[in-house]
């Protein structure tokens, strides 16, 4: 599946300089087909026809040809050297090499509950392909250091199964193509929700090739940890996340009716509100995922039931005396990555936080 998906996004690639091409080479056909038909006798009709039908071909044929300037995004967040983090860097080495994932040439600490692999060329589109590991310090503060370990080796595990040699290729072209209709249809919008009708399957086999790497990549992760941990890991990530997600954001959100600034820098009380907050009850339900043919992950039940390994086994929380992943490995960075954090999140939401204080003020100002 993965070839032929490769195969489909590369010759879909080709066809697009090429139709643009055929595109332009039909309007200057056209125009000298105009300026032959009319003659001499009508010079200024046949330059003006003409030459409109050239600029329109060269503007539609460019427009066409934007598309594929898509490059994928840099990575965002803080990133570590191996100064910064020495035990850390110690860990991703040592895991690599055991799973033979390659060589992870940057690492970055995100502000999202994530961790991910991200592989770019260089130079945007061009040049030798970097890999980037994105760790983000919600997540660090939410996993112990066993779970951060189960966390990594998932992700390595895309590395040295999906990713590797040609197959880091196959994925950039598939992305790229898959950006290049995400812009198609911001170009051209009149075309873009009948291409969407027509590459449903393409869409459809997109996502399922997704789900069986998620897949895969467990299945290779259980030869470095235990299941059960990794078990256990998804469903304390997922609990986490929506702690963050239903409590912890909407309560620093909500300061924003009684106050100009918040009380709480969220960044750097996370690891706090992580332990403190975070509550685990019976209702908590980890497997409540998107099992739509479209989701790009399997459901928890689902990638449990692959590992063989009863959800209820996988909701009991490990010993709680053991400390985060972030204060063993990022203890001496956390107030740093926190400030930094913390200054970008108000500088984003600054402007809807201060609108909102206002207009509660004013609603109870003129009551």
């Amino acid at each position: 599946m993965a070839t032929r998906l490769t195969l489909i996004a590369a010759l879909a690639l080709l066809a697009v300089p090429v139709l643009a091409a055929m595109v332009f080479g039909t309007s200057l056909w056209a125009a000298f087909s105009i300026w032959n038909a009319l003659g001499a006798a009508w010079k200024v009709a046949e330059w003006g026809i003409g030459s409109m039908l050239v600029v329109l071909g060269a503007l539609f044929a460019t427009r066409l040809l934007s598309v594929l300037f898509v490059p994928l995004p840099d990575p965002e967040g803080v990133r570590l050297s191996p100064k910064d983090a020495r035990d850390f860097h110690r860990l991703i080495e040592g895991m690599t090499w055991v799973l033979e994932a390659g060589h992870i040439d940057h690492v970055w600490v995100t502000p999202d509950m994530n961790a991910a692999i991200l592989q770019r060329p260089r130079r945007g589109c061009f040049g030798r392909i970097e890999t980037h590991l994105l760790v983000g310090l919600p997540l660090a503060h939410s996993v112990t250091c066993p779970q951060l370990v189960a966390v990594l080796a998932h992700e390595f595990a895309h590395l040295a199964v999906q990713r590797k040699g040609l197959g880091k290729y196959g994925a950039l072209l598939r992305a790229w193509w898959l950006r290049a209709l995400d812009k198609m249809g911001d170009v051209f919008p009149v075309f873009g929700k009948q291409v969407d009708h027509w590459l449903r399957r393409l869409y459809s086999d997109m996502a399922r090739l997704a789900r069986i790497e998620e897949f895969e990549a467990d299945a290779l992760a259980v030869r470095l940890v235990d299941a059960d941990l990794l078990g256990k890991t998804l469903v304390e990530v997922s609990l986490r996340e929506q702690f963050l997600l239903q409590d912890y954001w909407p309560r620093v959100l909500a300061q924003c009716r009684v106050r100009a600034k918040p009380l709480v820098r969220p960044y750097r009380d996370l690891g706090l509100g992580m332990t403190a907050g975070f509550l685990r009850t019976v209702a908590d339900d980890a497997s409540a995922d998107d099992d739509s043919p479209q989701s790009l992950h399997p459901t928890m039940k689902e990638r449990l039931s692959a590992l063989r390994v009863a959800p209820h086994d996988a909701s009991s929380p490990l010993p709680e005396d053991l400390p985060s992943a972030a204060s063993h490995y990022f203890a001496p960075l956390l107030l740093t990555l926190a400030w930094v954090f913390d200054r970008a999140w108000w500088k984003d939401v600054r402007p809807d936080w201060q609108l909102t204080y206002r207009c509660v003020r004013y609603k109870h100002k003129h009551r």
